[in-house]
């Protein structure tokens, strides 16, 4: 697909050190949390918008796949060369935060800027950028963008689309567009910005973010429900926030994370421990923090809550978020190789949610421990495989997975929360979708992209 001609062409756009097609720069390309592997043909750089239309125009012209990449921080192959071509690398140049404009509350970005440099930036002028994926030290704003992540704070500020004021953006053939403004309201036209946002690179390159920010609340603090069982606890989520909480984060273990963390971290939770929720309360008075705490404390309880534990300084908050943290690595315990997926279901729709889940597991002698966002619906359910090497364990997980999907799909939730489709998922869009909503998607693709060049076969597109 690429050629000497090609890359010599592409090195006349960007210099000769802004392009790689070495084997250890096409390594270090084919790969992202997935552990799937595919090599591009050659990995490109970009210093700026121009460049980026230049490539693009250019890819257009000759069939070229491109395939846009900030991080490779993502869970489900959305910047993963699968079908070859390049790879177009925003996070070397294309990485800076343009501009916080104080008397707009927004912030203008490239793509390639970290999440949590922007957390830090905002939070220095008293004001504050909400999404939180657990990447954030590392993903950058456009791979969030792309995949409209979410984070532990979504309980109460939602996700990453609900802060994307405008994008500019380069289309497949080269064209540059802005999609929406700094203003609050915008209602003229199509919401392009938001069609971009969760499109996982497959309609437009992304080369400008604006951002909404909000100010900082000046309290927090970190509260621990321990309950005796899971329905007890996913009862109390959606009991508690439909009586008046409103928590920044209201997250969730279960009894097989609870006994990984103390087998392989020594995290010691208390003996009753059949399932926890840990999270944050904020506001700008401490009056609003207790009301809060107490709110949360009253609704767990009547839910069957054994303890309420408050933080009792920033050190102890740490200790009571260590737990969740880690909750990903001390699952490995009961497998080599884990299927993890983050469906999200209506917040009321939890407890049997997770009842039939767990049966799913027993169904086919896998353990499926879960934790995640339960203030938004959001779990993260991980079938363990204890061998990967074995077909049958690897086949009737992926059973499971699928029957998983269905049970979701089927109680009104979705195949993704926030980690968005890719390969990873692709196969399963017809559980979400049906033939009349991917033949729209297919449309709206084509409609970008007539000659399908940007990041193919994705989202079962």
């Amino acid at each position: 697909m690429v050629d000497k001609s090609h890359i010599k062409h592409f090195c006349s756009i960007v210099g000769e050190e802004n392009v790689k097609s070495d084997k250890a720069h096409l390594i270090a390309y084919c790969y992202d949390a997935t552990r799937d592997r595919f090599e591009p043909d050659a990995v490109v750089f970009p210093r700026d918008e121009q460049e980026v239309s230049d490539i693009l125009k250019y890819c257009n012209e000759h069939k070229i796949v491109i395939v846009p990449r900030g991080a490779g921080s993502g869970f489900t192959g959305g910047a993963l060369p699968a079908s070859g071509g390049i790879i177009l690398s925003l996070e070397r140049h294309m990485n800076q935060l343009l501009e916080i404009d104080m008397q707009n509350m927004v912030a203008v970005v490239q793509p390639g800027l970290v999440n949590m440099s922007l957390q830090k930036a905002a939070e220095e002028v008293g004001l504050f950028y909400p999404p939180d994926p657990a990447s954030e030290e590392y993903s950058t704003l456009g791979g969030n963008v792309s995949e409209n992540a979410g984070g532990m704070r979504a309980a109460k500020y939602g996700i990453t689309k609900d802060y994307v004021m405008a994008l500019r953006a380069v289309l497949p053939n080269g064209d540059i567009i802005q999609a929406g403004k700094k203003t609050i309201k915008d209602v003229a036209g199509y919401n392009i910005a938001g069609i971009l946002t969760a499109s996982e690179g497959t309609l437009a390159v992304i080369t400008e973010i604006t951002l909404k920010l909000i100010p900082k609340p000046k309290h927090k603090q970190t509260y621990m429900g321990i309950f005796p069982d899971v329905t007890s606890a996913m009862n109390a989520v959606f009991k508690s926030l439909a009586s008046g909480a409103n928590p920044v984060a209201m997250e969730f273990l279960d009894s097989l994370v609870i006994k990984a963390l103390k087998q392989k971290l020594g995290v010691n939770l208390p003996e009753s421990a059949g399932a926890v929720l840990v999270g944050d309360v904020d506001g700008n008075l401490t009056d609003e923090v207790k009301f809060q705490l107490e709110t949360l404390e009253v609704s767990f309880k009547e839910n069957g809550a054994t303890d309420f534990i408050i933080a009792r300084d920033e050190t102890h908050a740490k200790e009571l978020w260590y737990a969740r943290r880690n909750a990903s690595p001390s699952i490995t315990i009961y497998g080599n190789k884990k299927l993890n997926e983050d469906i999200s279901v209506p917040r009321s729709k939890l407890p049997i949610a997770l009842e039939k889940i767990y049966a799913i597991g027993d169904k086919y002698g896998l353990t499926v421990p879960c934790f995640g966002h339960s203030g938004d619906g959001n779990i993260h359910v991980n079938v363990m495989v204890k061998d990967k090497n074995d077909p049958k364990q690897l086949e009737d997980g992926h059973k499971a997975i699928e029957e998983i999907f269905k049970l979701v799909v089927d109680m009104g939730g979705t195949l993704s929360g926030e980690h968005g489709i890719g390969t990873a998922k692709a196969a399963y869009m017809n559980i979400a979708f049906s033939e009349a909503e991917m033949n729209l998607f297919k449309n709206i693709k084509k409609a970008f992209d007539p000659n399908n060049i940007l990041n193919p076969n994705k989202m079962g597109l």
